[in-house]
């Protein structure tokens, strides 16, 4: 590490109080120990990206992410395919990279965290969907992209709560969601690896998971996903019954090997998720409900969407597993 830029989100996490002071002491580290260093404040995602473009023009090869999984999220839609390496402060209000990780969560030990690490070459996922406004769009995503019930969270996730109450909107939402949701089916197509011909599922909810460990009540969400697979963890879930997504969720939390009626797991590169085919009444076909994709826990758009594995595709500072 030569020259590093620290683009800092400070609403990250919901804090009230800025964090200048803890940056600071980040970058007395590193331009201690011999790195070039600058702190940018960003104001927007938008804001986030044009810095780190600045910041790749300007010759840096390292770019620290101070924030949550959203601010990892912006940065690596533009360190996606170059050689400049991604390192994390965390500072948001679920940060489950970090947790995947094993990142300290004091910001000077983040910081000589990735000092000492040795670069990883990861591959990232590609999503590709209908943005809000109907036009065809497409993101990277390192920790997960998905379509169903948990992108409908997202969609009704007031940003002001998250910033209020942090983790806690996001659980009172989903309780709240869990009694009222109703869920709509559309279809999944995919390749398992090894396999030779694709299936369908009919779903109400697909996630394509990179991360093992999401912290918090997740925890272990799709046992066997790793960011040094070449591949995508897909969680399927065929089921409409709530007790059947508490049961996949406590399995998680509690780290047990059961077998949830119509929910499975598979290795893939590709998914494809499209609407159901519309039934007609007398009046013309049904007017279909809006099904929501995500990334990283970002609402981006709704189906059809295509899930993609990008080979070696990003550079990230932290311990190797």
């Amino acid at each position: 590490m030569r020259k590093a830029a620290l683009l800092y989100n400070p609403v990250s996490g919901g804090s009230r109080i800025p964090r200048h002071a803890e940056l600071e002491s980040v970058l007395a580290l590193l331009r201690s120990s011999g790195v070039e260093a600058e702190l940018v404040l960003c104001q927007s995602p938008e804001h986030a990206k044009e810095q780190a473009r600045r910041a790749m023009l300007s010759g840096c090869d390292t770019i620290f992410a101070c924030g949550g999984d959203g601010t990892v999220h912006d940065i690596v839609q533009v360190l996606a395919k170059s050689a400049v390496a991604l390192a994390i402060l965390p500072m948001g209000t679920g940060n489950t990279l970090a947790h995947d990780l094993r990142l300290p969560f004091d910001l000077v030990a983040a910081a000589e965290t990735a000092l000492r690490a040795s670069p990883r070459r990861i591959a990232l996922g590609q999503l590709e969907y209908f943005d809000l406004q109907g036009k065809p769009s497409a993101s990277y995503f390192i920790v997960a992209a998905g379509a169903g019930v948990d992108a409908h969270l997202f969609h009704k996730l007031r940003p002001a709560a998250k910033q209020r109450l942090g983790m806690g909107a996001y659980y009172m939402k989903a309780w709240h969601l869990w009694f009222t949701h109703i869920m709509i089916r559309f279809m999944a197509e995919y390749v398992e690896t090894g396999a030779g011909s694709a299936k369908q599922a009919n779903v109400t909810e697909l996630m394509a998971v990179r991360i093992r460990n999401f912290g918090g009540v997740l925890q272990e969400l799709a046992p066997g996903a790793s960011l040094d697979r070449d591949e995508l963890r897909v969680v399927i879930c065929r089921t409409a019954s709530r007790l059947a997504y508490l049961l996949y969720v406590t399995r998680g939390l509690l780290r047990r090997n059961w077998t949830i009626p119509g929910i499975e797991l598979a290795y893939s590169k590709r998914v494809s998720c499209r609407y159901l085919a519309a039934a007609s009444t007398n009046a013309g076909p049904e007017v279909q409900p809006p099904v929501y994709v995500e990334a990283d826990g970002e609402l981006l758009g709704t189906l059809p969407a295509e899930i993609t594995i990008v080979p070696d595709a990003l550079t990230i500072l932290a311990p190797s597993e």
